[in-house]
């Protein structure tokens, strides 16, 4: 990698970072390529992204954004994932880890926030946006739903009503 690859990586990896909401750092070692693959596979499902990057272009390309305090994670065989979704990233990197021990959590950031392992997996176990935005719609539907069935049954009981009284008048023009 020459000089000029390298910056257009650092700027590449600064821009990631800048468009990310989460960043969990993963060290790996000794994960096979269709390991790697499956993961990569599991991650985009998932709307969110894995890089292996050098340490040092990585420390390079954290200077100025949210994730800069991250830089002490970055030794050894690391990778990131990253995503804009708060939880995405951290939900499927901490079930790929619990299946395979190649893949360790090291940390993460949310924001300007740094998590230590233990924080990681605890967005991991939080439902995703999708899922809270579900469950809101869910809720604000269920009473409309139970209002519009109040106010329906007294036209439907009126409906019966006006039924009987008419197959009963037509029972009595027939007699």
């Amino acid at each position: 990698m020459n000089r000029s690859e390298k910056a257009e990586a650092i700027v590449e990896l600064n821009r990631t970072f800048k468009g990310a909401n989460l960043v969990v750092v993963t060290r790996q070692s000794g994960l096979t390529v269709q390991e790697v693959t499956d993961l990569r596979r599991k991650i985009r499902a998932a709307g969110a992204s894995y890089q292996v990057a050098k340490n040092r272009l990585t420390l390079r390309a954290l200077e100025g954004t949210n994730f800069s305090a991250l830089g002490p994670l970055f030794k050894g065989p690391t990778a990131i994932a990253y995503s804009k979704d708060p939880v995405a990233a951290a939900k499927v990197v901490a079930a790929f880890a619990k299946t395979n021990e190649k893949l360790t959590i090291v940390g993460g950031a949310l924001g300007e926030n740094v998590l230590g392992v233990e924080g990681v997996q605890a967005l991991a176990v939080l439902p995703s946006l999708d899922e809270l935005r579900g469950k809101i719609i869910g809720l604000i539907q269920a009473p409309a739903t139970k209002i519009a069935g109040v106010l329906a049954a007294p036209a439907g009981q009126l409906a019966r009503v006006f039924g009987a009284y008419g197959a009963k008048e037509e029972g009595e023009k027939a007699a």
